[in-house]
């Protein structure tokens, strides 16, 4: 059964999922070398910090943001995922703008995660054990969301290994088959072609100038 993305981020907060599974710069040599564990850490790392300050995120929910931008964002492969997401017009659109399209997306997904992570309501995030990491260069990580009272939801975890620092950061996820970036790239992809990417832009400035809100029943 195909279900709708729209759905997967409202009832599992996937974005912010995605968004968790990112790397941390002091983590250890085993760490380093396996994504899975490296994606373990961060998850417990990240939620842990929102279970502790929530006092401080109900007065002021722009503190997710915040969350976001010193723990994630450095370890986010947002500049592949914005080209990603341009897809084919990257050729094609005026150069000058793309460093304010990259600045933008990274804004966009620091909004939309902070959004899902204001609705977050202790899932569980079960990993499958990864194997054969030693001379990979991209791979797949395999999970599960659990929560009670609500059949299971598989998901992928897209990462790419950098090869000047040979860091393993996250880039894209598919759940239930559907790709947050190429959701985003079909979503962009027509303003592009008929606006130009400018217009893609101003889109994005203004959510990103939304006030964030939580959730009445966290």
């Amino acid at each position: 059964m195909n279900i709708p993305l729209s759905k997967i981020i409202k009832n599992v907060s996937l974005v912010s999922l995605f968004f968790v599974t990112t790397l941390v710069a002091n983590a250890s040599y085993a760490e380093q070398n396996n994504p899975q564990l490296l994606l373990e850490k961060v998850t417990n790392t990240t939620f842990g910090r929102i279970e502790t300050e929530q006092q401080t995120i109900e007065s002021n929910p722009d503190h997710l943001r915040t969350i976001i931008e010193e723990e994630l964002m450095p370890h986010i492969d947002y500049k592949f995922a914005a080209f990603k997401v341009l897809g084919k017009h990257f050729r094609s659109v005026p150069k000058a703008q793309i460093p304010e399209f990259v600045e933008e997306f990274r804004q966009y997904l620091i909004s939309n995660f902070a959004v899902a992570l204001a609705s977050y309501g202790g899932q569980e995030l079960i990993f499958e054990p990864t194997r054969n990491v030693d001379e990979a260069k991209s791979m797949t990580v395999k999970a599960i969301i659990r929560e009670e009272a609500r059949p299971d939801i598989h998901i992928n975890f897209k990462l790419r290994k950098n090869k000047k620092t040979q860091e393993w950061k996250t880039y894209d996820l598919v759940a239930e088959g559907i790709s947050l970036l190429s959701s985003k790239q079909s979503e962009f992809a027509p303003m592009i072609r008929q606006e130009g990417i400018q217009a893609v832009i101003d889109v994005m400035k203004e959510q990103n100038s939304e006030p964030l809100t939580v959730a009445a029943n966290r």
